[in-house]
């Protein structure tokens, strides 16, 4: 089986590589609302094991602009009640002629397991605290429109860092394009010492946003705590949130981000959200674009069928 046919995470691509996506991804962003049949005919199925707005929609409305026939499988009303597991569901589906599969799942390092065994190209949606590579993509393809580069530009990614698979992926990728990478958060949030790569720093939260070009703010993943929270909502926008405050001490030029959905008066204040300083509904913008890129590398076919994940390991 050909190993290189899916996209699991960006710990295996090389700069190079992920900027040949981001350059996709550019293409397509200039085209916003243009339909493409580059996909007519083949099938693609989304299975989101876990709730997702933005994400599925994405994805689907990606699809469907080029051209793709969309199945959308909903684990309350499928066999997976029944004791289905996901191979077996995955192996229908193959049996049924569908060519690829865009999963969201709570188990981490499950698309890797099922990479070395199906045929379809797996594209990962997110898997537990793990990754979550088309939204940091999405996220770069935004900096690079905002700046012109990613090259030298210093980002700072604030909040629950320890249950976020949006940094998983950066962690990977940013200090791989030249960014200069700042990680800021409760004690009780933070990334093991491990998982953070050499040139990685972590700072407090009022130099952090004084620095950063980008300032990524992250939500407080309360479903994937195990323990109850002993800090109100208040407290936790004034001591580690985007308050109005912070954001006066941002430098000139720099720009708020947030992979949603946004808590608002938790991680951010509310009127940060849509400020001329954020590009938050940008990053939305810019995940269609993008998963247009991996579903139209994927499934196309091209030079760039090197687009891989840990699956490719040997």
């Amino acid at each position: 089986m050909n190993k290189t046919r899916h996209l699991i995470g960006l710990s295996d691509l090389s700069r190079e590589q992920m900027a040949q996506l981001l350059e996709r991804g550019e293409y397509w962003a200039k085209r916003p609302g243009e339909q493409a049949e580059i996909l007519r005919g083949r099938f693609v199925a989304n299975l989101f094991f876990e709730a997702s707005t933005r994400t599925r929609f994405s994805f689907e409305v990606a699809q469907k602009r080029l051209g793709a026939h969309v199945l959308n499988f909903i684990p309350e009303t499928s066999s997976s009640v029944k004791g289905e597991t996901v191979y077996d569901t995955l192996r229908t589906l193959e049996a049924m002629g569908v060519e690829a599969a865009v999963i969201r799942t709570k188990k981490e390092g499950l698309l890797q397991e099922l990479a070395e065994s199906v045929d379809l190209h797996l594209i990962n949606a997110g898997d537990g605290t793990n990754e979550h590579p088309t939204q940091c993509l999405l996220d770069m393809l935004t900096m690079k429109q905002q700046f012109g580069r990613l090259e030298g530009l210093t980002v700072a990614i604030i909040g629950d860092l320890r249950h976020s698979r949006v940094l998983g992926s950066h962690l990977h990728a940013l200090p791989k394009m030249g960014v200069k990478l700042l990680l800021s958060g409760p004690t009780t949030m933070m990334p093991q010492p491990a998982q953070i790569p050499d040139g990685v720093k972590i700072a407090e939260i009022d130099e952090a946003i004084q620095t950063a070009d980008v300032v990524m703010m992250l939500r407080v993943q309360l479903e994937r705590h195990s323990e109850a929270l002993y800090i109100s909502k208040e407290e936790y926008h004034q001591k580690h949130g985007l308050t109005l405050e912070r954001a006066k001490m941002m430098k000139a030029g720099a720009v708020i981000m947030h992979p949603a959905p946004v808590n608002r008066g938790v991680e951010i204040d509310t009127n940060l959200v849509e400020s001329k300083t954020s590009l938050i509904q940008k990053q939305v913008t810019n995940g269609v674009a993008v998963r247009m890129a991996v579903l139209e590398t994927l499934l196309k076919g091209s030079e760039m069928t090197w687009v891989s994940s840990l699956a490719t390991a040997n």
